[in-house]
């Protein structure tokens, strides 16, 4: 039994005013260590003063705080709610707000943002936080407040870095450099003032409008981008979407229907995704300034500032004004060039309607030529890059000279030019059609107009004439062929009949020296009662030059199955196709291989009354022939009878398969007239106007 204290001590056992019995400030807890001692020194019976379960005054407190716990979770439910409602008619979600509470609405201390997780308010209990409420609050974004601040952060810079980046990106892959994109761009910071000024509504409708605006913006400069480099020009938003198609058919043929359509599928996936991450990041941009209006103005205003100071100094990184105005500027040539397409087309269908050579009779054209077997062909991309670029020109130069010395031995001559092609790294066929019908046809429309109308072209001359039969040879065209009819041709011979066993080359369907001995077996070496004129457009040296076919003896040529070992040997597109050296060297060696192939049919199977006329229709595209090359294209006449190449003599073209620096240039719609006028044909009286359907002739 502890000894009470006896009456001399009872001064020193009293305690002090303000002090419990033990001797603590009023309000502290009896220390752990000293109520075990008292426990051990009178076992489970708690110290005198101190009943079990606490006094009344302990039990008051508890019961307090509990009622005021309870009123608190109730007010700071229905703040909760509250907020919730007011939330999403600002359009956030609960799981963006950190929860609310007492330490965080108190001016003195951090934001419970900052915080990022609960904080007990005034009058909690310390057995541990409140628990989660409903509705999703306190998630990982509670939990990890670093990560979600960090992730936040991230996600705001990425959609600046987007928008930004859409708003300069150019139109030639050449300008995508570090300096092109080390600008202001003016139009950010009128849609950041713009957005600022807008009540919520209306500001997030203008920010997924203006995402949707720089994603297509976006879109249509990659296209650009693509177009310059394989076309030599932007892409044409009225006319160019026919394109897709062909390039569809260009991968199937190139990498099969699965590849091809896999791609497809890709190319539709990342349009869709640029659209909605553009509208998306706009969209963020805008909240983030909204919630921030005071910060967001003053930037705002700076980046003007510095903007107008850029402008009116003229500023420069490397050459390139620090302010830019390129997205406005860029909007603006895009709707000046649909302007001037529509404009086109109505003044092209006044062109394409007058005609020279129109109303000539068939007895006064070509009277030079009769008797004569013509043979046009077109070598593809066959341009002055293969014969002046120092990359290319030692083997293709080397090759047109040793073709010149053997012609030359088998009693032939040529003469050769230059022209400038209407097309430039593909579309073929506009580079063709100017070239026969002697009007500038550079684009997809332009063509449709003058193939569905009468105009005389240099083929269908020959067949109004009479004397000559008519036939196309097209190893590239796979299906119908209805432009065979505007140019005058009695039959055409597509890749399905002229009857090849052998492999692809790639894009190319056979051969060129193929494509050659199938036309001497089904044409001209048949016995005909009148001339053959023949189209041949050859494909071997067709883009991506790998892998190119091998000259073989003629008589092992047969149904083309010969080629499968030469396929299978050859190289792989994509390991030339996206290596800049190596694709200019197997472009060199597929520009070789058609003009040694043609030469060899003309010296084996030509003969006295035999003119070969032939030429590239465009420059490849510029990872080959380089940016802002010319459009030139080599064009040359063989013939043994020297009276045909006397009648050019006043052209001035060079002697040989090779045109000098010097040999005078013509735009490739020139052709035609001077063509009619140096063989015998007689102009009209006057230009007759084109009728609208074909007539017989």
């Amino acid at each position: 039994m502890r000894q009470l204290p006896d009456k001399d001590n009872a001064d020193k056992a009293a305690p002090e005013e303000g002090e419990t019995p033990e001797g603590r400030p009023p309000g502290r807890e009896p220390d752990a260590a000293a109520e075990g001692r008292d426990r051990d020194s009178e076992g489970d019976t708690p110290k005198e003063g101190y009943p079990k379960g606490g006094d009344s005054k302990s039990e008051d407190n508890a019961e307090d705080n509990a009622e005021d716990n309870a009123e608190d979770k109730a007010e700071d439910k229905a703040e909760d709610k509250a907020e919730d409602k007011a939330d999403e008619a600002e359009g956030k979600t609960t799981r963006d707000k950190a929860p609310d509470n007492k330490a965080a609405a108190d001016d003195d201390g951090p934001p419970a943002e900052l915080l990022g997780a609960a904080t007990a308010g005034d009058g909690t209990d310390d057995d541990g936080p409140d628990p989660v409420p409903a509705g999703g609050r306190g998630g990982w974004r509670d939990r990890y407040p670093v990560a979600a601040r960090a992730l936040s952060w991230t996600a705001t810079g990425l959609s600046l870095a987007l928008v930004f980046v859409a708003l300069l990106l150019p139109a030639k892959l050449e300008l995508l450099t570090t300096e092109h994109f080390a600008r202001i761009p003016v139009e950010l910071i009128f849609g950041a003032g713009l957005l600022l000024l807008l009540p919520t509504v209306a500001r997030r409708v203008v920010a997924v409008l203006s995402g949707l605006f720089l994603a297509a913006l976006a879109i249509l400069n990659m296209l650009d981008m693509g177009f310059n480099e394989f076309l030599g020009r932007g892409f044409n938003v009225v006319l160019d979407w026919i394109l897709f198609d062909d390039a569809q058919s260009y991968l199937e043929d190139s990498v099969g229907q699965t590849a091809a359509a896999a791609a497809v599928v890709g190319v539709a996936v990342l349009v869709l995704a640029v659209f909605a991450l553009m509208a998306l990041a706009v969209l963020r941009i805008g909240n983030v300034m909204a919630r921030n209006s005071v910060v967001a103005t003053r930037t705002t205003l700076a980046a003007g500032t510095v903007w107008v100071v850029c402008a009116s100094v003229g500023a420069q990184v490397a050459g390139v004004p620090v302010a830019s105005r390129s997205t406005s500027a860029a909007v603006q040539d895009r709707a000046e060039r649909v302007e001037k397409t529509i404009k086109d087309e109505r003044e092209f269908k006044k062109i394409a309607a007058f005609d020279t050579y129109g109303d000539t009779p068939g007895d006064q054209l070509l009277t030079g030529l009769r008797g004569k077997d013509m043979i046009f062909t077109f070598i593809e991309s066959y341009g002055r890059s293969a014969i002046e670029d120092p990359a290319i020109a030692p083997g293709v130069d080397a090759a047109l000279k040793k073709a010149t010395g053997r012609l030359d031995k088998a009693g032939y001559a040529a003469k050769s030019g230059w022209l400038t092609s209407a097309t430039y790294g593909g579309n073929s066929w506009l580079g063709h059609s100017t070239f026969l019908t002697g009007l500038w046809i550079d684009n997809q429309n332009r063509y449709r107009t003058v193939t569905a109308g009468d105009h005389l072209s240099i083929t269908r001359a020959f067949k109004r004439t009479g004397a000559w039969r008519t036939v196309g040879i097209m190893p590239g065209v796979q299906k119908s062929w209805p432009e065979g009819t505007f140019y005058g041709l009695d039959h055409v011979y597509d890749s399905r009949e002229l009857g090849y066993k052998g492999p692809k080359f790639s894009w190319s369907t056979m051969p060129d020296q193929y494509a050659l001995k199938a036309f001497e077996q089904l044409e001209h070496g048949k016995k005909h009662d009148k001339p053959l004129m023949s189209l041949n457009i050859l494909t071997s040296s067709h883009q991506p030059w790998a892998p190119i076919p091998k000259t073989i003896p003629w008589s092992k040529v047969g149904n083309g199955s010969v080629y499968k070992d030469i396929e299978k040997a050859g190289k792989r597109p994509e390991d030339v196709f996206t290596d800049s050296t190596k694709v200019k060297q197997e472009y060199g060696k597929s520009v070789q291989y058609s003009v040694n192939t043609l030469i060899d049919y003309m010296i084996k199977y030509g003969n006295k009354n035999t003119v070969l006329v032939f030429l590239g229709d465009h420059q490849p595209l510029a990872r080959v022939s380089g940016n802002h090359t010319s459009r030139d294209v080599p064009v040359s006449i063989v013939a043994r009878d020297p009276k045909v190449l006397k009648r050019i003599a006043d052209w001035h073209w060079a002697d040989g398969l090779m045109p000098r620096a010097d040999t005078p240039v013509w735009k490739m719609n020139s052709f035609r007239d001077r063509f009619l006028k140096a063989y015998g044909s007689t102009p009209s009286a006057g230009p007759r106007k084109a009728k609208a359907a074909h007539t017989a002739e």
